[in-house]
């Protein structure tokens, strides 16, 4: 059977497939994208409402919650400290692990990657598919976690032993299990897969991993969990490194800066990711001499960290920047990268960790790096990939709005962290003005929280455009943003197999834009070569 005749085959089959296998449990590399990025989504309702009560509860402790009388009855809506400790361990963990990693791994790594080097789908199909649901079955044990007795898991995102190995510390038992099921059933095969089954088998079946009373070694669990965690935060942020390195050059009208040395360094992050992780640990009783080497390490990794700003940075200078909703959403992600990396420099010095760990100040950075990087990075994705997915183009004036909301507020909400966490606050803390040192530096949580439920509020424009884009927005051109990377090249949204019976024949490389010798000031991969001047010789 020729290709063509077997391309036209497959494709009459798809059309014959019904509901459940085209739109459930699809093989097909976009659905997949989609059903990812819609998990990911309605995580981030879920993961930004805990944030909120949070807050609250630190602006304004123990009074009555909005919303949440008639779920605490018993107290009228007063967040306790077990539910304040479930609240916050909550949040971190569906952001990280149901929010971030689905959105830019799952969603924007199976849409673009066929579509960018011209594949017709993603190698292996059925265990992509399986990819999605066995992430979306962790996702439903997750929140499962919040219906019985007890409560859901309140060690911390962490869950450090021996706290969260024994039952009787937090009071929490089940919570706490289907908490292990679920990131064992999503980390399958992974290090973390194995640490949470060690975990689960210390709290359920007597073992002694991490529990000090059976001859375990705490510490265990954090080398274990952060050898893998370490290396997952830059999961986390090498692609929305990526979708900024696209995005940049299209909007810049210029080829991208220092290709080679972006991708080298983009490698050397990946490399370097793993043996770095020990700072984490700083304050663990680790030998001086090793916290010195994870020093080092750390240090290092800013290295290629800056090359690839300085490259963005490369790319902007000189450029005809276009000030788009995908355009403002990657320069956010460059710039907050770049506070949360400079936050950095200082948890790598072991003398100022020591003073600054477990404060706000390492809250501080975290969310710089994961919502100001990852997040803004998946917005920057989702509105300059959007026409293509889903063949309709996005409400720029709701982009905007969107956007300006969410940045501004973002920084009113996160910068202020550093502040209170020099001043010495703890993370996790229930209740600050509990403590006399803290009571001064009160007004500073009032402002946070009040500049959080503006920046929830500036979400909605983003809900609203989504989903009024996705059945009324404007039909999309083939290439709304004059792009030269394959994708564009696809019908808007992609059939089945994308390109039909004929893949694109690639001339060039994906970044030549403003070539003095083209006609546009793009030129895509398929265009083929340019008729050079001049009499050619013989």
């Amino acid at each position: 059977m020729s290709a063509h005749a077997a391309t036209a085959h497959a494709t009459h089959e798809h059309h014959e497939l019904g509901f459940v296998r085209t739109y459930i449990f699809s093989t097909d590399h976009k659905m997949i994208s989609r059903q990812f990025l819609f998990l990911g989504l309605f995580m981030m309702i879920l993961g930004g409402l805990l944030a909120l009560v949070v807050r609250w509860q630190l602006a304004w402790p123990e009074t009555a919650v909005p919303g949440l009388g008639g779920i605490l009855t018993e107290t009228g809506g007063i967040l306790e400290p077990a539910q304040y400790n479930m609240a916050f361990t909550m949040h971190a963990t569906i952001m990280i692990f149901f929010v971030v990693m689905p959105i830019l791994a799952g969603s924007f790594g199976n849409f673009c990657i066929p579509l960018m080097i011209g594949a017709r789908d993603m190698a292996f199909p059925f265990l992509n598919m399986l990819s999605y649901w066995v992430t979306a079955t962790a996702g439903v044990i997750m929140l499962s976690g919040f219906f019985v007795p007890g409560g859901h898991a309140a060690a911390g995102w962490t869950s450090y032993a021996p706290l969260s190995a024994v039952p009787q510390y937090t009071g929490v038992n089940w919570g706490q299990n289907l908490w292990c099921i679920s990131l064992f059933i999503m980390g399958i095969g992974s290090m973390m897969g194995s640490a949470v089954a060690m975990l689960l088998f210390d709290r359920t079946l007597g073992t002694s991993w991490f529990r000090p009373s059976g001859g375990g070694e705490p510490l265990l669990w954090q080398h274990l969990f952060w050898y893998f965690g370490h290396p997952e935060v830059y999961i986390l942020i090498l692609p929305a490194m990526g979708i900024a390195s696209e995005i940049l050059p299209v909007f810049s009208r210029k080829p991208i800066f220092g290709y080679h040395a972006m991708a080298y360094s983009m490698i050397a992050i990946a490399f370097l990711s793993w043996v770095v992780y020990g700072h984490h640990m700083f304050v663990s009783g680790m030998s001086p001499a090793l916290g010195m080497a994870f020093t080092v390490t750390t240090m290092v990794i800013a290295v290629p960290s800056a090359i690839k700003t300085f490259n963005w940075l490369g790319t902007l200078w000189g450029g005809r920047i276009q000030f788009t909703v995908p355009m403002l959403n990657a320069l956010a992600f460059v710039s907050m990268f770049v506070i949360g990396g400079l936050s950095g420099i200082f948890m790598a010095s072991t003398p100022v960790d020591i003073y600054i760990q477990d404060t706000y100040f390492i809250v501080a950075h975290i969310h710089y790096v994961v919502f100001g990087g990852s997040i803004f990075g998946a917005f920057a994705g989702i509105y300059f990939w959007f026409p293509k997915m889903f063949g309709r183009m996005t409400n720029s004036f709701l982009g905007h709005l969107h956007f300006w909301g969410t940045f501004i507020f973002f920084n009113c909400v996160f910068f202020p962290m550093h502040i209170i966490g020099v001043g010495g606050q703890m993370r996790r803390i229930y209740n600050p003005m509990q403590y006399e040192f803290l009571q001064h530096q009160q007004h500073w949580n009032v402002f946070i929280t009040y500049s959080a439920l503006l920046l929830g509020l500036f979400q909605i424009p983003f809900v609203i455009n989504f989903f009024w884009s996705l059945f009324a927005g404007r039909k999309a051109p083939l290439n709304p943003w004059n792009s030269n990377t394959l994708e564009w090249t696809a019908p808007s949204p992609p059939p089945h197999l994308n390109w039909g019976p004929t893949l694109p024949t690639v001339h060039r490389g994906p970044y030549e834009y403003s070539d003095p010798e083209a006609k546009d000031d793009f030129l895509p991969q398929t265009a083929p070569p340019l008729a050079r001047t001049g009499a050619r010789r013989h």
